[in-house]
Order: structure tokens, then sequence, then C-alpha cells
């Protein structure tokens, strides 16, 4: 594909720009690693909730939505569920509040404040660092192929994916390792703009250019309809007869009781709380618990409108003029080439160049993100607590750039040796979070609970997670989970009741700072015998309740801009009403109730 000049010329000085504003507020990064790693817990969060949104726009995600969207329809609003995307909603209604008030750096840090320091809790910390650096690395390789593959359908030069790859990681490796936290957050700002300028003006042509009676002509009955029975009902005979293939390839005819495992798993992965990536570190960043739910519920309001006209666009424009070309592939169909496609045939000079430079930005804010979470583990959690705790904050600033270096280079080796971006997507989202699921779910709701017990559910579930797909041949892979989930919770069970439980003044702090629902009876007994005015945290009900809200709230986000592109007039206006609906409850029953939440305490030094 040739670019005009123009194009290459938008994309050249977005790069220098890029690279220009991370070094020029470098300087502030270089006080100390809370300032390195968090920004000193001075950003505002709605700063932090944009950049959190950028980097969760990557392209490789989009590549795999647009397929999604192509050959679902409507019904492909859920399959993101796999990851699971409504642990934002668990997170803006309590788990960023839990997690903002125990005021740390990291997850590994975090393991102190509810486990203490003895043997067990040293040995969860071992375990979470390695989780932590396992799957930024595992994201970074998914990553690595996604821009790749990208800039070899686009940019001019006859170079392989992988030399692309290395070029545009290493470009943003620059300004994350000068520059912190502060450099990640003020040029996702910068690359959140180009991303939804360019991401409606996508969905924007779709509509000019495709009429709903072309669209109608190009997809199966059922296409447009948001809900399901028992059976998928999606049949491309006689449209893309192949597709009926790649469906029974997935798994997802059943759909009602894929669905199920969806929800099913969902709700374990995001009662867990967030995974230790860039997400975690957006929540740790704020400035207060009150201010960390409210950057999560931020996320949802500023990502799906873009990004979902982007996709939808797209898969649109491919419905109706790429299907010929995808008909002459027979059953080998790549719909990895639906993105590059729609782009190459149907966006204009200039803005050719705009899209283009949005979807670099969208690699390099998820890249980004993820190299300046991974070192936080190795400097914070494993350096300066095992190896050099006496250290200047210069020698900690120092080691983090060389950290971010090796992360880099090892999730780039990793890259080299991936097949494809679905294999390291299902591997993620379904044996690697089985794995981490059962421990992390059992720390924030069940007193005794001990590190001995987190570390071995950790070892036995990422064990699992690494053997049960080489035994168990089951497809979908997401019906694995609850194999993996049930080894690792297991593991958590035995080893705990195995050994005595922890320290129950390290209990008792962490109940009063934190302020968990659920099974703490106990430790709330001897907190209130200490402190009668001592207020328990009884929103359990409320806060499931404005979880199930929640998510009919975010689904009708991600459907709005779908009905929007295939213009659905009627479908527009109910899902605008939904979101008029759920907004108002959780105006009432979760934002109004925030004022009363506390400041968190000051972290200890």
């Amino acid at each position: 594909m040739q670019l005009h000049w123009i194009d290459i010329s938008i994309i050249i000085v977005y790069m220098a720009a890029m690279v220009m504003i991370g070094f020029m507020i470098s300087k502030r990064a270089t006080k100390n690693i809370d300032y390195y790693f968090l920004g000193g817990k001075t950003i505002p969060w709605y700063v932090l909730g944009i950049s959190n949104a950028s980097g969760m726009f990557d392209i490789t995600g989009t590549m795999w939505l647009v397929y999604v969207t192509f050959v679902y329809g409507l019904k492909g609003v859920f399959l993101p569920w796999l990851w699971p995307v409504f642990n934002q909603v668990f997170q803006m209604i309590y788990l960023s509040l839990w997690l903002r008030r125990s005021n740390v750096m990291t997850g590994a840090e975090w393991l102190e404040t509810r486990f203490g320091t003895g043997m067990g809790a040293k040995l969860s910390h071992i375990s979470i660092v390695t989780f932590a650096l396992v799957s930024v690395i595992g994201f970074m390789a998914y990553g690595f192929i996604g821009i790749g593959k990208f800039a070899a359908s686009f940019l001019p030069w006859d170079i392989s994916p992988n030399a692309y790859a290395l070029i545009f990681t290493g470009i943003t490796t620059l300004y994350v390792i000068k520059g912190g936290m502060f450099s990640v957050v003020f040029t996702e700002l910068a690359q959140y703009v180009i991303m939804a300028v360019a991401s409606i003006a996508i969905g924007v042509i779709a509509i000019n250019r495709v009429s709903p009676e072309a669209l109608q002509a190009a997809v199966p009955a059922g296409w447009k309809n948001i809900f399901f029975g028992w059976n998928l009902n999606l049949d491309w005979t006689g449209i893309l007869d192949s597709v009926n293939a790649k469906i029974a390839a997935d798994g997802y005819s059943l759909f009602a009781i894929f669905f199920g495992m969806m929800v099913f798993k969902g709700f374990l992965v995001s009662a867990a709380g967030p995974a230790p990536n860039y997400d975690m570190q957006r929540v740790l960043a704020t400035k207060s618990p009150k201010e960390a739910a409210l950057m999560s519920s931020w996320v949802s309001i500023v990502l799906f409108f873009p990004r979902y006209m982007m996709i939808a666009g797209l898969s649109v424009l491919a419905l109706v003029f790429f299907s010929p070309q995808l008909k002459s592939m027979g059953d080998n169909l790549d719909f990895e080439l639906i993105l590059p496609y729609a782009i190459g045939n149907f966006v204009p000079i200039g803005l050719m160049g705009v899209l283009m430079a949005g979807l670099l930005a969208a690699f390099m804010s998820t890249f980004a993100a993820t190299v300046n979470a991974a070192p936080a583990y190795l400097v914070n959690d494993i350096y300066k607590r095992f190896i050099n705790p006496n250290a200047d904050d210069k020698t900690y600033v120092r080691m983090s750039y060389l950290c971010s270096f090796a992360v880099v280079a090892i999730g780039t080796l990793f890259g080299y040796v991936i097949e494809s971006i679905d294999s390291v997507t299902q591997w993620i989202v379904n044996a690697l979070w089985g794995g981490y699921t059962a421990a992390n779910v059992l720390k924030w709701y069940w007193w005794r609970f001990n590190g001995y017990g987190y570390f071995w559910g950790m070892v036995t579930g990422i064990l699992a997670s690494l053997i049960t797909p080489m035994i168990v041949d089951i497809s979908p892979v997401i019906y694995q989970f609850p194999i993996i989930f049930a080894v690792s919770l297991l593991g958590c069970i035995v080893a705990t009741f195995a050994t005595k439980p922890d320290d129950m003044e390290v209990l008792k702090r962490f109940y009063k700072q934190v302020r968990p629902w659920g099974f703490w009876k106990p430790v709330h007994d001897l907190v209130i015998a200490e402190d009668p005015h001592f207020k328990a945290n009884k929103a359990f009900k409320r806060d499931m309740f404005n979880i199930v809200i929640g998510i009919i709230w975010q689904t009708s986000l991600v459907a709005l801009p779908i009905y929007l592109v295939i213009q659905e007039k009627m479908s527009v206006v109910y899902a605008l009403i939904v979101i008029a609906i759920s907004s108002f409850i959780l105006k009432k029953n979760w934002y109004d109730k925030l004022e009363d939440e506390p400041e968190a305490v000051p972290r200890k030094a």
C-alpha cells in the first residue's frame, strides 16, 4: 500500500511530537520512584481515566473486535466479556475504593498490608511479582504482534512485521523509560485525542458510504439483533459460507451456554480486583479512594463510543465491500486483513495520516502503560525490598530505567516466537487469568485466607493454566477456566487450613483501613471491642445491585455507536433510554454515596 506524502508527514510529525513531549516532562518523574511510577499521586482522576482508556485502545484488540463484529454482529458486544470488560464496573462500584485505601505502590506491596511480613506473606509476595511479570510480558508480546502486522500492511517500506514492531517499540520505550508515569499519562492524552478523532471519522465514513439496505443484503438474519436464544442462530450460507466453519471452530454456536460461562468467569475475575498491570497502577496513582472510583467509571465513558465507532465502521465497510475477497480465500479466511483493507480503500488523504497516527498511538499508549507498570515490581518489590533498601532516590530511578529496558527486551523476544494474535489473546484471558482468580478473590472477602494459601493458590493456578491447555482439548478455551479455577481454589483452601492464620493485628489494621465486606466477623468483633465507633461496610447488597445496573449501562455504551453506524434509528433511541435510566440509578445509588468515603491514610515511607 502506498501512502501519500501528506499522510507520511503526519505520521512522522506525530512520532516526533510524542517523543518530544515525553522528554520535556520527564524531569518531574526523576524525583523519586513514587513520582516515577505513580506521578506522586498528583494527577487528576479524569486525566488518569483518559490515560487508562487510551492504554486499552490497542491495535491488536481492535483487529480482534473488528473480526468479532463482522462475524457476530450485535451479539459481538458480549464477546469482550471474555476479558472481562465489565471488570471496570466492579472497580468503579467498590474495588477501586478498597484498593486505593490501602495506599501502596504495587499489588505486591499491597499483600504486605493484607498478610503481614511472615514467611507466608513473603511467599505470596514472590508469587504476585512473578505473575505480574509473566502477564506484562504476555501483553507486550500481544502488542508486538499486532503493531508488526498492522505496520507491514500499511506503511510503504519493504520491511518485515517484526522489524516494524522493533522500530515502534524502540521509539515508545525511549520516552517511557525517560519520563515514567508523567510521560506515559500526558502523551496518552494527546494520543487519545488523535484516536478519538480518527475513530469517529471512520464511523462517519461508513454511515455515508453504506446504506441500511446494502448492509442488510450483506449480513444474515439476526446479525442486527443484540438478543439471543439457546443457539447463536447466525447462518452465513449463501453470503459467506466459510464463516459458518469459523463460528463452529470458535465454539460459540451454543451461545447461551457460552454466555453463561462468560458471566461465571467474568464475575469471579472481576471480583478478584484489577490485575497487577497499568490498570491497577492508575487506581493507585489517584489522589483519594473517591477519585479512584470516579477514574474507573470515566474509563467506560471515554473509551467505548469512539472505539466502537471505528470498529463498527470498519466492520460495515468490510461487510459490504470486502466480502468478495474473503470469499476467494475459501476456508483460509484471514479476518485480520479487514482493518487494513477498509482503511486502505475508504479513508481519504490527510485523514489517512491522522488515522494511522491514531492507530499507532493506540499501540504506543498500551505498550507505554505496560512498560511503565512492570518495573515497579522489580524495583519497589525486589530491588528496594531485598537487595538495596537504603539506596537514594536517584539510584532507584536509574534501576527503573534498567528494568524497563530489560522487560521490553524480554517481551520483544516472546513476540518473535508467538504465532498469532488469537493464540496469545486466548491464553491471557482464559488460561493465565484462570490461575490468578481464586487466590485474588479470597484475599478480599475471607479473613482466614492467609499468605500460604495465596502462594499455593497462585502456584497451582499458574501451573494449571500452563498444563491444562496441553492435556484438555476443549473449545472454546474459556471452558478450561472452571478446571483451572478449581485446581487453584483447592490449592488455596488446603494450604490455608494446613497453616496458622495470619497475625490478627495485621488483619485488624487491614480491615479498618480498607473496610471490605465479606466473611470478616472474627476480625470485626475484635475491632469493635477496641473501637465501638467503627462502622462496618454493609454495602454488599447495594454494590451487587449497582454492578448489575453498571453492566447494563456499560453494554449500552458499547451498543450505541454500533447502532449509530448501522443506522438502526429506533435501536439508537432505545440504547439512549437505557443509558439515561441506568445513569440516573447509578447517580442516586452509587455516585451520591461516594461523598462520605474517607480519604486515604498517608503512605508509609
